[in-house]
């Protein structure tokens, strides 16, 4: 049996979960300075909304996940424009005393030796679970579609449509999500926004980037615009929003 706790109630396991949710996300991925204005003020109002899935009889950390509670109206004009922007609705939201009425699900992890044991759905449904107990009558999520990154010329917005021949989504991670019960809304076509130095970006590639241009990267959902005139690269990713039912 497998429970969803809260991760104030294992500081025990945080070192751990530390080091293994990292594993398969780019280094890139976490140079978003927007985040920054928010980060810390995202963990002192929703610490509640983060959460460790764990083995119910020795409390071995399987899985993570976090998110935050923000006002939607429901309609897709009113999604926030992605990742970064749904933790500013939702630090400023909150700040202002507006009542939230739906839970962003904005990250969810499985250790690398327990996948492709339906983990990934078991802290979906849970947090789900979690976000209607608490009066929060959507969930949505901006989602990072893992094959993207084989795919970094196309755009997120037909890559979304794409199927396979039983109708669901050729990308896993969305599958995963839609056989749960989820629909895809839109895309989020700059959910995140990362930027640095042409050193930092060889150091987070593992590429020499010698002249100005477009570059395709290792785990990269789109490209990478360097421009050495500046010492600057841009890498603006897109995510797709979905919806659980």
């Amino acid at each position: 049996m497998y429970e969803l706790i809260p991760v104030a109630a294992a500081p025990e396991l945080d070192d751990e979960a530390e080091q293994r949710f990292i594993e398969d996300w780019p280094e890139f991925i976490f140079h978003d300075e927007g985040v920054a204005p928010y980060r810390e003020r995202r963990i002192e109002y929703f610490r509640d909304w983060e959460f460790y899935l764990v083995d119910a009889d020795d409390r071995r950390l399987i899985a993570g996940c976090w998110g935050v509670p923000i006002a939607w109206d429901g309609t897709v004009e009113d999604l926030p424009g992605g990742f970064t922007d749904s933790l500013a609705r939702s630090v400023e939201s909150y700040e202002a005393g507006v009542e939230p009425n739906t839970f962003v699900l904005m990250a969810a992890a499985v250790r690398n030796d327990e996948q492709g044991k339906g983990h990934a759905g078991r802290v979906i449904t849970a947090v789900k679970e979690q976000a209607l107990a608490r009066g929060l009558s959507h969930m949505i999520a901006p989602v990072r579609p893992t094959l993207k990154s084989q795919y970094p010329l196309i755009d997120i917005a037909e890559f979304m449509t794409w199927t396979r021949d039983d109708g669901l989504p050729l990308d896993p991670w969305l599958r995963t999500h839609v056989r749960l019960g989820a629909t895809l809304l839109a895309p989020a076509t700059v959910s995140q926004t990362m930027t640095g130095s042409v050193a930092d970006w060889e150091k987070w590639t593992g590429l020499a980037l010698p002249a100005t241009g477009t570059y395709v990267i290792p785990d990269g959902l789109t490209t990478l615009a360097i421009d050495r005139s500046t010492d600057a690269g841009l890498y603006q990713e897109p995510n797709i929003w979905l919806q659980h039912a």
